[in-house]
This record gives structure tokens, sequence and C-alpha cells, in this order.
């Protein structure tokens, strides 16, 4: 393939390890893997967890929901509070596959029983500590009473809890993620004690990379939802989840311009192909992505004291050193390590493994 404008490539080895590395480690906890498909968001991909024998999965929306439906996925679970706005399309969704929705609230539960006519799994959302959506763990009153009325719904299931713990993604150390996740767990415990007060022993759902990668022990879960486990990124390098050899993902990007006199790079590549979120390094700079050369397996190691700096809507600047920013030429390309791969797929909307396969997501459908 020539390339002539930013271009996302997947190395489908480093795809295939990550996947089959998280799914060893699921079967060898006893637990279910049901991987989250906003990572990719790609048919082609799902069959590759297909294939490794995987038969559950998560997805974000209702519209990712109907994609994966469309290429045979019977069991999916929308790890979204339930949009009301969108009941025609899960009601027609629900007939014809095994749907799990979220719902976090009596109104959402009276909504659900009142408008979704086929039968339904519902997870009720926990919040652990994240706090972004979801009943506090510690409210156990306000959760025993819900949990009650979904089990005497009339025609929907109480699937479990599901929880995740976000704020993982803002640890300062993989010693810090396992204590996020052990003081998830031990509030988990005390509820699940509780509930089982009143004979009700929940499934429970946790999905969230950093704690998925780094821990081995996955006891008091019955379920893992990772997702960005299959590309990895560059924030998950520096979290520690995953080395760099293991991010499965790179923007191929041309130089465009320099300025040597900063040391500088500019590389078509903007806010609208990696997205605005980054990384501070110890020195307080802000990092949109690292910076990696081609070669005839792929790519190498990140370039030492090389990032891109900014980003603009078409622009990234790369800020370098004197001998590579001579080294560079403009018109040839290099590669970026995206800061978060999730939202950087989701830009691009399609991607080319390094055999020069088209691989394309439910945005260009």
């Amino acid at each position: 393939m020539k390339l002539k404008r930013p271009t996302l490539l997947l190395d489908k080895e480093k795809c295939l390890h990550n996947i089959q590395k998280m799914k060893e480690k699921a079967d060898k906890n006893g637990v279910k893997f049901r991987p989250h498909f906003k990572t990719h968001q790609s048919a082609e991909v799902g069959e590759w967890f297909r294939d490794a024998g995987v038969e559950a999965i998560t997805v974000s929306s209702v519209t990712m929901a109907r994609y994966f439906a469309s290429h045979g996925w019977k069991d999916i679970s929308i790890a979204f509070p339930v949009n009301f706005a969108e009941v025609d399309e899960i009601n027609e969704l629900a007939k014809t596959i095994r749907l799990n929705l979220l719902i976090e609230s009596m109104e959402s539960f009276i909504f659900v029983e009142d408008n979704i006519h086929p039968k339904i799994g519902i997870y009720l959302k926990i919040d652990a500590g994240y706090q972004r959506t979801g009943i506090a763990v510690e409210d156990h009153e306000k959760i025993l009473v819900l949990i009650l009325e979904i089990m005497h719904a009339r025609h929907h299931e109480f699937e479990g809890l599901l929880l995740h713990n976000g704020n993982t993604y803002h640890a300062k150390s993989v010693d810090e993620i396992r204590q996020i996740h052990t003081q998830s767990m031990i509030k988990i415990k005390a509820l699940k004690d509780f509930l089982s007060l009143h004979d009700i022993v929940p499934k429970i759902s946790s999905g969230d990379t950093p704690s998925m990668s780094i821990l081995n022990d996955f006891s008091g879960i019955d379920e893992i939802r990772p997702g960005n486990f299959v590309f990895y990124d560059v924030m998950q390098q520096k979290l520690g989840s995953c080395t760099f050899g293991d991010i499965a993902v790179a923007l191929a990007c041309p130089v465009v311009a320099k300025n040597n006199e900063r040391n500088e790079l500019v590389i078509y590549g903007g806010a609208i192909h990696l997205s605005k979120d980054f990384i501070t390094d110890n020195d307080g700079n802000r990092i949109f992505g690292l910076v990696v050369f081609f070669d005839k397996t792929g790519w190498e190691e990140p370039l030492e004291n090389t990032f891109v700096k900014s980003l603009s809507q078409e622009h990234g600047i790369i800020k370098t050193t004197p001998e590579l920013v001579n080294k560079i030429k403009i018109g040839s390309f290099v590669g970026i390590l995206p800061v978060h791969s999730c939202l950087t797929v989701h830009q691009m909307r399609e991607f080319y493994s390094l055999k020069n396969e088209k691989i394309t997501t439910y945005l260009s459908c």
C-alpha cells in the first residue's frame, strides 16, 4: 500500500497475542470473558475473538449492538445507561438476540419494564469509586430495593451487578491500580454479604483494562469486560498495563514541514485523527502521542526525546532532537503511537493490517 495521508496501521500478530493472553487469564480464573468491543469497533477483529472462543460481548451503544448483531453475535451487553429515546431500536434488537441492558435507577427500571417487550437481561450499575454513573456501592438498601424490583419484573431477568473501575486510568502506579481494585472488591464483598442475608447471590461483572491486565487473581468476579487491551496505547503503557511491544496500532503520518530552530516537525495528523487525549511526562510536557520509525515488520520502539507536543484540527507538532529534525525528511512518514487507541480508532473509522488488508469499523458502514 502506498501511504498518502494519515492511515491507522494494525499489527495483527500483536492484537491476536493480546486477545489470547486475556482469554487464557479469564479461563484460568474460571470467569466469563465478555470483552468490550468499543475499542476496535470492527466485525473482522470481532471474528478473531470468536476464533479464540469468545461467545458474548460488550458494546457501548445501541448502534454498535445492532452492527455486531448483524454479524452474528447473539449475546450482547450494552454497558451504557439505557437511552429512553432509542426504545424502538432496542425492542427490535431484543427480538433477535440475547440483549442485556444497564440501569441505575428506579426510573430507568420502570421505563424498561413498561416499554421494552421482548425478554432481556438487566444489569444494575454499581459505583465502587469511579463516580461516573451507578448507585454507590455502600447504599445497600437502595440496591436491595432495586434488585427486588428487577427480580419481580414481568418478563425481564436480573443478570447481576456491573461495575467499571475507571479510576484506575488516573492511577500513578501499578500498586495504586491494585489498591483501587482491592478496595473496590472489599466494598463489593460487603454488598454481597448483605444481599446474601436476603438470599440474593448476584453475578459480578467488572471490566477495566488496567486491572484486568495487571492482576492475575479475579476472585470475587464472575465476568470480565476489558476492551482497550486488544490494541493498548501509550496511556496503558504509562500505567504499567502493557509494554510498548504490546501496542498494536500506530498512525502513519506524513511530515509536511519542519523548523530546525525549534527542533520541531509538522505532521499531517491532528485532533481529528488522534483525538486530544494526552498524558503528562515527568517534566510536565503534554504528550499527544509517541513517535516511531517503521521497519520491515512493523515499527520500532518510540524515539527518545521525541513526542507529539500539540494538536490542532489537521496539524500535529512533534518536538524532537537536533539530530532527528535533520534526519527526518519532509515527505517521509513517521508513526504515532496513540495516547488513547479507542478514540483514535473512532476518529479514523478504518485501519489497515501490515499486510495491506483494509479493516472497517461500524462507523464506516
